[in-house]
């Protein structure tokens, strides 16, 4: 029988139109709900910190809608967003995050919401603040930062949450601490991360945004030249480029959707077209999964498959024909962040591990 204190944890996801809110007791979930905004509704903001006090209070009258008391949080928890890079683990908000988080300019997004929203909430409830493995974990070896062009630098941007979520869940499963393995782990979504990791640390990364292995939305990378000769014949602006490379490649590009269940239906329905181009994202997969078996010098005690894609059983088959001989495949489809996000505050908040502290680099 467990001695463990009950904690009450917030957890908040904010994303484009819509903020995922979730309270655990422990890691047992209690409530959760997903709060969508109509366009209109966000149309008034020019710049995305402009949004904070609309979802902050969005996410204070859900708590008062089910009678959720903030004093009675023991932690709230945000998800992490653009920050420099910083190593893996659980972060107590502070000063520097939230300076980094309000400000405008090319690194905005949603999720840089999370620890603004986390740390009023939490100031209410007199507790701590939390963010856990945001999305520029970075444990990349130095060697594998070389780009091949002076003054470009890979970078780690992938989905580390439910990543390092996934991998201290499927060591647990096979009796197997996470710190001891050797692993190669993809998360599979509207973006694809493939990941090295080596007793613990995630020491390179592939995809995600901009590189890799093309996904449901996401172009992964292209031959050079001829996205010079896109960026310069003047049919494009340089944001229509971005949007080509981001939210219209990948399957949107090649079938028009996004949707690898739609993708599916018209496999099954005979649709040669779709059977190709789905084929063809799992040999590129399968292809990043075997340049990470490089990295590890061949020696990999597993590959794990993540993401709401690893849904996809014929995908996942696809990759497994491919990648079985470098090491057996475990599959763990769906990305549970909301409870990623629990379980980080609650590593510390029972002592498992200690709050680390966020200085940019």
């Amino acid at each position: 029988m467990s001695t463990h204190a009950n904690y009450r944890i917030l957890a908040i996801n904010p994303g484009s139109t819509s903020t995922k809110v979730a309270l655990f007791e422990n890691d047992t979930l209690l409530l959760q709900e997903t709060l969508r905004y109509d366009t209109d509704a966000l149309a008034p903001f020019a710049h995305v910190p402009d949004q904070y006090s609309f979802r902050r209070d969005s996410v204070l009258h859900w708590l008062e809608k089910h009678g959720v008391a903030v004093n009675g949080l023991d932690a709230v928890v945000g998800r992490g967003g653009l920050f420099g890079p910083l190593e893996s683990g659980t972060y107590a908000v502070n000063q520097s995050m939230l300076e980094e988080m309000r400000a405008i300019g090319p690194r905005e997004h949603a999720s840089n919401l999370g620890v603004l929203i986390a740390r009023e909430i939490a100031g209410l409830a007199g507790a701590p603040a939390f963010t856990v493995d945001p999305v520029t974990v970075d444990e990349m070896d130095d060697i594998a930062r070389y780009s091949g062009l002076a003054g470009i630098e890979r970078h780690s941007i992938g989905h580390a949450l439910n990543i390092k979520a996934v991998a201290r869940r499927a060591a647990a499963d096979h009796f197997a601490d996470y710190a001891e393995l050797n692993l190669i782990i993809a998360h599979l979504g509207g973006g694809v991360s493939v990941t090295a990791h080596r007793h613990g640390r995630m020491v390179d990364v592939s995809g995600a945004l901009d590189a890799g292995p093309f996904s449901p939305e996401r172009s992964g990378t292209l031959p050079l030249l001829d996205v010079v000769e896109l960026c310069f014949g003047g049919t494009c602006t340089k944001a229509e480029i971005k949007k080509k490379l981001i939210g219209q490649g990948g399957l949107v590009s090649y079938l028009g959707t996004n949707s690898a269940i739609e993708v599916g239906r018209r496999i099954a329905a005979g649709d040669s077209q779709a059977l190709a181009v789905a084929r063809a994202m799992a040999y590129q997969i399968a292809k990043e999964i075997g340049a990470m078996a490089t990295v590890l010098n061949g020696d990999v005690d597993a590959i794990v498959l993540t993401g709401g894609v690893a849904h996809w059983s014929e995908l996942v088959e696809w990759i497994r024909e491919r990648v079985g001989w470098i090491a057996t495949v475990w599959a763990y489809p769906g990305e549970d962040e909301m409870l990623a996000l629990a379980q980080g505050a609650l590593r510390v908040l029972r002592n498992e591990e200690f709050a680390r502290v966020y200085a940019p680099r």
